[in-house]
């Protein structure tokens, strides 16, 4: 790297993938700082403004304590760092396969091409559907996946229309999730199921593994 590059980390923990077609698979996470959304939803406030500045080597010497070769940059909005994309560099040219957990708000073209993008697209339900950029949806590749987090059936319907709009699924992993505390998991899964649609129902499987447990997990 030509500098020392700094980010603002939240936390980074190694746990099990909660999330995405990689659920269940060991996972180092790397939460950064700051994100400049509100979901009404989130679990991770914390992640807004908590966190100390560390150096690239220092981020990536504490990966590799772990010994795990997935690595997951979320937030927060990881993209809300202008030298995330560099981060993602240093983890794949260091030998990781590098997801990167983002709202969709901010575009992830500067993302170096062999990160998989995992993409929030925001629900009404939400709170901050008008803070999607919609442009990115054209640059998803097999290889990444869009999530949406449903708190209604209303949200449910929105998300299929959107599906539909964009031709998703056949263009990459399409994951519905309920909105923890919000919406039924099993109704959810039930409306999944009669949709006649290749999308992949999911549940926050850390939510349900470490019931109340917030952080690094």
């Amino acid at each position: 790297m030509s500098r020392d590059l700094h980010l603002k980390v939240c936390e980074i923990f190694a746990s099990i993938q909660g999330e995405s077609s990689y659920a269940g698979l060991p996972c180092v996470f790397i939460r950064l700082t700051g994100c400049p959304l509100r979901c009404r939803y989130c679990d991770t406030p914390y992640a807004f403004t908590e966190g100390q500045w560390m150096s690239l080597h220092q981020i990536l010497s504490r990966v590799q304590e772990f010994g795990i070769h997935l690595v997951e940059v979320t937030g927060g909005e990881p993209l809300a760092q202008a030298d995330t994309p560099s981060l993602c560099r240093a983890l794949i040219d260091a030998g990781y396969r590098v997801l990167v957990e983002t709202s969709g708000a901010l575009d992830v073209s500067p993302l170096p091409p062999e990160v998989t993008v995992i993409m929030d697209v925001k629900t009404p339900g939400s709170g901050e559907s008008h803070r999607n950029y919609w442009d990115n949806l054209r640059l998803l590749r097999p290889r990444d996946e869009v999530k949406f987090v449903i708190t209604s059936r209303q949200d449910f319907e929105w998300s299929l229309e959107v599906v539909r709009r964009h031709r998703l699924v056949e263009r990459c992993v399409v994951l519905f999730s309920p909105a923890w505390g919000y919406q039924d998991p099993a109704e959810l899964a039930s409306w999944v199921r009669d949709c006649h649609l290749p999308i992949r129902f999911q549940l926050p499987l850390h939510k349900v593994l470490w019931p109340g447990v917030e952080r690094g997990v």
